[in-house]
């Protein structure tokens, strides 16, 4: 049973590349230790794949261990002065798969959690689990703005990624979440690091990519706003949000990036343009779109293909396209009825 069944459907975790710089709590002098796996074989295998935290998870199944003795006195502490010993004592626990209370309190939609993150130092609120998920990660997926609410004006770092290298922000456009997506987006708060919106997760995907393979057009209206490349390419082979929505089929996306400036004839990291992809997807209606927009039907990828090259024989597209060895006063002339 999930941990987080109370409040969403659990979510299986994913293998993913961990890579992340972070301050977290067992680096604090006179922290709880937590232990690590042991053993060979299967049982050190079977140890190090536990996932059952964050997003999946909503139970304690079992006790909590004795609290670790209490870190260092509050006055050499710096961002800990004025705690008192046993709220020390419970800032020191972390899980056995890295949660802090912070988190667990999150994943268990504690109604008091907002206004505790209010008396927490930031650096507790930004520590990561084991999935290297922070407080914030956890209060995006299940959906709880008012603690993303909480957590802003606290001014935690906004660009801490994930184990598959999603910042809170990657979470929001891929849930759909509107109005956290809009918390994440306000102005930061004094000395807070401000949204990266060009950053890429692991599979090469920005914010504004994944709103677009969505089709959400108020997310991607909201981060074009924020100051998103609308032109952006994807890591693995260089596609603009044009053209993952012709590749989606999605011809409101389409129309809707081309009037917000999309470049028509942006090429992917193999020369193809997204009249190459609609052509070659044999997407007629869409090809007409970028047709109209003035896309270049000549243009070559680098198996020195045109678009029309692509289309194969198929009328609905040579009809939209025009022939390269036909041309009056150098413009190239297009096939009709």
């Amino acid at each position: 049973m999930s941990r987080a069944e109370g409040c969403k459907g659990p979510a299986e975790a994913e293998e993913g590349q961990c890579d992340s710089g972070i301050d977290s709590l067992r680096s604090l002098p006179a922290a709880a230790p937590r232990e690590e796996p042991r053993g060979s074989g299967k049982e050190a295998l079977e140890a190090e794949e536990r996932v059952d935290s964050s997003y999946g998870s909503a139970s304690l199944t079992e006790p909590l261990p004795g609290l670790a003795p209490p870190p260092s006195p509050p006055d050499k502490r710096g961002a800990l002065h004025g705690l008192s010993h046993q709220q020390l004592e419970a800032l020191a626990y972390i899980s056995e798969d890295g949660d802090t209370l912070v988190h667990l309190a999150i994943i268990h939609c504690h109604p008091m959690v907002a206004v505790c993150i209010a008396h927490l130092p930031r650096e507790v609120l930004e520590i990561q689990n084991d999935l290297f998920q922070t407080p914030l990660h956890l209060a995006v997926y299940l959906e709880q703005p008012s603690v993303v609410q909480a957590l802003m004006h606290k001014g935690v770092n906004l660009v801490l990624q994930d184990r598959n290298g999603n910042t809170p922000l990657h979470l929001a456009c891929e849930q759909q979440s509107l109005p956290c997506a809009q918390q994440l987006l306000q102005e930061p708060a004094p000395g807070q690091c401000s949204q990266d919106l060009q950053l890429q997760n692991w599979q090469g995907l920005t914010c504004l990519h994944i709103s677009t393979l969505k089709g959400n057009l108020q997310l991607m209206t909201l981060l074009l706003r924020s100051g998103a490349d609308i032109n952006v390419q994807e890591g693995t082979s260089g596609k603009t949000p044009l053209h993952l929505a012709v590749e989606c089929h999605n011809r409101e996306a389409v129309q809707f990036l081309l009037r917000k400036g999309a470049y028509v004839d942006a090429q992917m990291y193999n020369g193809c343009t997204p009249l190459h992809l609609a052509v070659g997807r044999k997407d007629a209606a869409v090809a007409a779109i970028l047709s109209h927009s003035g896309a270049d039907t000549l243009l070559r990828n680098m198996e020195d293909e045109t678009a029309q090259d692509l289309a194969d024989g198929n009328d609905d597209l040579l009809a939209l396209l025009p022939f390269d060895d036909l041309k009056i006063s150098g413009k190239p002339v297009v096939c009709s009825e």
